[in-house]
């Protein structure tokens, strides 16, 4: 496939149409991999330095990422939800595992992992390590949400009390899960630690094995919840479907991605070393 020589475009940008037009149209479909740049150049009769333009045209658009040691990868425009699941399982078919979360319970957390967890148990996954470390909102303290519907938190107490348990049962369980498979020498290292805040759950980030970042904002809604045995209306974070977005680090220090993901992690290490203190239960 040659290009148009009447086309008055430079080369680099007619490439970077015939790719964009493969992405948008879902001839590429989002994480499908790209030819190589060898490939690339062959196919359309340039040097491999216009591809390279080329790709960093869609890298800029938010068409593509790249994996350092994978490739460049087709992907949604990053307004596009993206779905967690997938990006954390492919993260424990790698040697070591490491899983940063902050936000509200750690129950959607708890259900994804709880695949791979089997998997390891079953012999069909065998990473050298985890690491889980997780920051939640400290329920004890009076905190904006979740809160009743008359907002006082002096007065919510119940509602943050039903919370805490519901959070204390999750990070628990993948507590417990994780820790069991290092007992049994299936994993041979593995730590969880959980950390509280005074922070109300406004937002929840997940950062995997330091590369991918998702960041997603929690919607404040109206609850009928059971709290002993009345049902009290309550102000609370939308959780489990609140919607995600991705970046990755491609390794280019300069580009958004990479520096969205760099100060992700710079946040949750802050922190995680500062105002956050071990869970006690």
């Amino acid at each position: 496939m040659s290009l148009d020589p009447d086309d008055p475009r430079p080369p680099y940008q007619q490439v970077a149409a015939a790719l964009r037009a493969a992405i948008l149209t879902r001839q590429i479909a989002p994480g499908d991999k790209l030819p190589s740049q060898m490939e690339l150049a062959r196919r359309y009769g340039v040097a491999r330095m216009t591809v390279q333009q080329s790709l960093r045209i869609l890298k800029d658009e938010g068409l593509t990422v790249s994996r350092q040691g994978s490739g460049v990868f087709a992907r949604a425009r990053t307004e596009r939800p993206i779905g967690l699941r997938p990006h954390i399982e492919r993260a424990f078919e790698q040697p070591n595992v490491e899983i940063d979360f902050s936000g509200y319970t750690a129950e959607t957390l708890h259900g994804i992992i709880a695949e791979p967890l089997d998997k390891i148990r079953s012999g069909r996954l065998a990473p050298t390590s985890i690491r889980i470390r997780m920051l939640l909102s400290d329920m004890s303290r009076p905190l904006s949400l979740p809160v009743n519907v008359d907002n006082k938190p002096e007065a919510s107490g119940p509602a943050r009390e039903r919370m805490a348990e519901i959070s204390t049962r999750h990070a628990g369980a993948i507590t417990a899960t994780v820790e069991e498979l290092a007992d049994l020498g299936l994993v041979p290292e593995a730590t969880v630690e959980t950390r509280l805040h005074g922070s109300a759950p406004l937002f929840k980030v997940y950062i995997i094995n330091r590369v991918d970042a998702f960041f997603g904002y929690y919607p404040v809604v109206r609850h009928e919840v059971r709290i002993g045995r009345k049902r009290q209306a309550i102000f609370d974070p939308m959780g489990k479907d609140a919607v995600m977005f991705q970046r990755t680090d491609d390794g280019d220090a300069e580009s958004a991605d990479a520096l969205f993901v760099g100060q992700t992690r710079l946040w949750f290490d802050s922190v995680w070393d500062t105002i956050a203190t071990p869970q006690t239960t």
